[in-house]
Parts: C-alpha cells; sequence; structure tokens
C-alpha cells in the first residue's frame, strides 16, 4: 500500500476510534497530546481532517510539524493550511474552534526544533530522512 494511502486508513481509524470510545480513547500518541486538525483542501475546497501530534505547546499556541514521517514531500494538509491559514483545531481537553495557522520563520524554527528533537527523537529522525527542512506550524486561537 502506498504511503499515502496507509496515512489516510491510520487516521480514520484513529477518528474512529476516538468516536466510537466517546473522546475517552486516542487523543494522546506516542507520550503526545492528539489533535484534530481541519484543513480546506487547496484543489477540492473541501474540508479535510487529519490526526496530529503536538510536541509542544506555548500558552494558547499549539505547536505541529510537518514531517509525514521524512517524506520528501510536504503532507497535503500543511499545503493547504499554507494555501489557507484558517483552519479549526479539536483536542481532548479543547473544543472544535477556529484557529490561523503560521508557518515559523527561519529564526523560530532554530529556536524550537532542537528543543522538539531533544523531547521527541523522532522528529530529528525524521529530518535525517529527507533534504527539505521539516516545518513547524504555529496554530494560533483567532482573537
Amino acid at each position: 500500500m502506498p504511503k499515502d494511502a496507509l496515512l489516510k486508513v491510520a487516521n480514520t481509524v484513529h477518528r474512529t476510534l476516538i468516536s466510537l470510545s466517546g473522546g475517552k480513547v486516542g487523543w494522546v500518541a506516542g507520550n503526545m497530546p492528539v489533535l484534530k486538525l481541519t484543513t480546506t483542501g487547496r484543489k477540492s475546497g473541501e474540508q479535510r481532517q487529519v490526526m496530529l501530534t503536538t510536541p509542544h505547546q506555548d500558552g494558547d499556541t499549539i505547536v505541529i510539524v510537518a514531517s509525514k514521517g521524512g517524506d520528501s514531500k510536504h503532507p497535503a494538509w500543511y499545503l493547504n493550511l499554507v494555501e489557507d491559514p484558517n483552519v479549526r483545531v479539536e483536542m481532548n481537553d479543547l473544543p472544535d474552534e477556529a484557529r490561523t495557522a503560521r508557518v515559523a520563520t527561519d529564526a523560530e524554527h532554530a529556536e524550537l526544533w532542537p528543543r522538539i528533537v531533544a523531547d521527541y527523537s523522532n522528529y530529528g529522525d525524521y529530518q535525517a530522512k529527507t533534504d527539505r527542512t521539516i516545518p513547524l506550524i504555529f496554530l494560533e486561537p483567532n482573537d
């Protein structure tokens, strides 16, 4: 099964697990909080949902990583939010809410990336697999 198809299946299973458990299971993975990110498809215009881990939160701002397991291409959800930064985020302790996605600047990335890799070495492994710089994205509350 191609990698993209496998990721879609895993995301569907994850969303189903949360739904069937009434939200009691599935909000933590790899010792990280899990969130449901909804973006607008850049080609279809349709709402797209993906389950992601968040290795870092700073106050009300949530950070996600566009690693795609170290793939050479950015994940579709990342391309979607670059095109339209208006997203929705749902977490176990956070109801579905509108947020604005912002890609970290080079300086922000340089400061935060080592801290994320120190806490979750898998991200360093993913970066070693690819020539692209893995983006960090800030999901900021709308005022």
